[in-house]
């Protein structure tokens, strides 16, 4: 596969990892840090543990992809641990960092996070790992729970991803299509985090022996993709009239926050006899885009959607619901059936796990990434499998080196209502090796 690289930089030794001296963050802007009160936690018994501070970051009011849930979700957790004592004792502080969807700005975050001495950088949003794995890896940082869209994070030695980013979902789409679709087209990216995408979905689909799909480039920041979903409509529906194949072709569109636009842009085009149906992951679909777009009546109906965990409905993200109920404050930013708010709350989930087992006063970057290398298992009630981050759990095939969950779910659009194809998990490890190896 192209672009997908392993890290070059060396593991340090667990002697050279001290932990970064602590500046005080006075110039904090506004709105960035949350910290509960002063003195003594709700809860808590007056001990002398020192807080945990820690990092999300996500591009918010930016022209492409936006994920301002994600830090929000992050600041309504650490509300609901401290209202409780804290994690193990520990005060949980939250830095929030606008990523911009920028190079730039992700190395911006990354060294703010290693000048403010933060212990982790927790469930966020990143597509330019090339530019904010150099800084945390500098400074020790360990980086908890990415949402998986970028290369660095299956790659780097301190990176604890949760899900199997959009490789994970673009195979798993491509075995999820191969049984229902003639013709596969995928509207994706033009960028180098889109690059992969096309080479992981037709692996998926050569798994059932399904031919290649059909790859249409497209901007991220297109305000309209009407060309996009005409060349996707007819390649999709190639040959419909010649074959006895009577199953739909299917567009597949992984464009992140645009592909409402790419939906609003093919709804648009002229009625013709050919059946399509419009397919997607679920970091670029949810159930609020398909209420937007008319539910039962809209071109969703019947899309089907690979995601990384159980549908929104399922009674396992109850817990995540209430602690949103209770101390997001109405905050309209968090969206529980969003996967990145989903991915951060489950990042946090790993955090409190490790941070409980060291069963310390002081909780340092190198702490955590200790118990993380030594064996904590995290489990997270069944939205995904057990966690753990040992060398045995890991795939450990070129590009995808650190990814430890293998497993997506299927998903499917019936009467307006995101639901379950599949009660269980789906294991993608064979079509993520069979991606690299170019093996069936």
């Amino acid at each position: 596969m192209t672009g997908w690289r392993r890290s070059s930089s060396p593991r340090p030794s667990w002697t050279s990892r001290v932990r970064a001296v602590r500046i005080p963050a006075v110039a904090v802007m506004a709105g960035t840090l949350l910290v509960t009160g002063c003195g003594v936690l709700p809860g808590s018994t007056g001990g002398s543990r020192e807080p945990v501070t820690v990092m999300t970051f996500a591009p918010q009011d930016t022209k492409a992809t936006n994920m301002p849930g994600m830090p929000a979700m992050a600041k309504a957790y650490a509300r609901w641990v401290n209202s409780q004592g804290g994690i193990d004792g520990h005060e949980l502080r939250i830095i929030s960092c606008n990523e911009q969807n920028t190079p730039t700005g992700a190395a911006t975050c990354a060294r703010r996070a290693a000048k403010e001495g933060v212990d982790a950088v927790v469930g966020s949003y990143s597509q330019h790992g090339d530019a904010f794995m150099a800084p945390l890896e500098a400074a020790r940082i360990p980086f908890i729970g990415g949402f998986g869209i970028s290369e660095e994070e299956f790659t780097s030695y301190l990176s604890y991803p949760v899900n199997g980013g959009q490789a994970a979902l673009l195979a798993g789409q491509g075995l999820q299509l191969a049984d229902v679709c003639r013709r596969v087209a995928l509207v994706r990216p033009n960028s180098l985090a889109g690059d992969e995408l096309p080479e992981l979905l037709n692996a998926g689909l050569a798994g059932a022996s399904r031919r290649a799909s059909t790859d249409i480039l497209a901007a991220e920041d297109a305000t309209d993709y009407t060309p996009q979903a005409e060349q996707a409509r007819t390649k999709a529906g190639a040959g419909a009239a010649t074959d006895d194949d009577d199953r739909p072709g299917c567009v597949t569109a992984a464009l992140g926050d645009r592909t409402e636009t790419f939906i609003d842009s093919f709804r648009r085009l002229p009625e013709d006899d050919r059946k399509i149906r419009v397919s997607s992951v679920l970091s670029s679909v949810s159930q609020s885009l398909i209420d937007r777009t008319g539910g039962r009546n809209g071109p969703l109906e019947g899309a089907f959607l690979t995601g990384w965990y159980p549908d929104a409905a399922d009674a396992r993200w109850e817990e995540m619901k209430k602690v949103i109920s209770t101390h997001a404050f109405g905050d309209n930013r968090i969206d529980p059936a969003d996967a990145g708010v989903q991915t951060t709350w489950i990042a946090y989930t790993v955090l409190k796990r490790v941070v409980q087992s060291l069963d310390s006063d002081e909780i340092s970057p190198g702490k955590i990434s200790r118990a993380l290398d030594t064996g904590v298992q995290v489990s997270t009630d069944g939205l995904t499998p057990p966690l753990r981050w040992e060398y045995e759990d890991m795939l450990g095939v070129s590009g995808f080196p650190r990814l430890v969950n293998r497993g997506v779910t299927f998903q499917v659009v019936r009467d307006g209502r995101l639901v379950a194809q599949r009660d269980n998990f789906v294991d993608v490890s064979k079509t993520l090796t069979a991606s690299v190896t170019g093996s069936d």
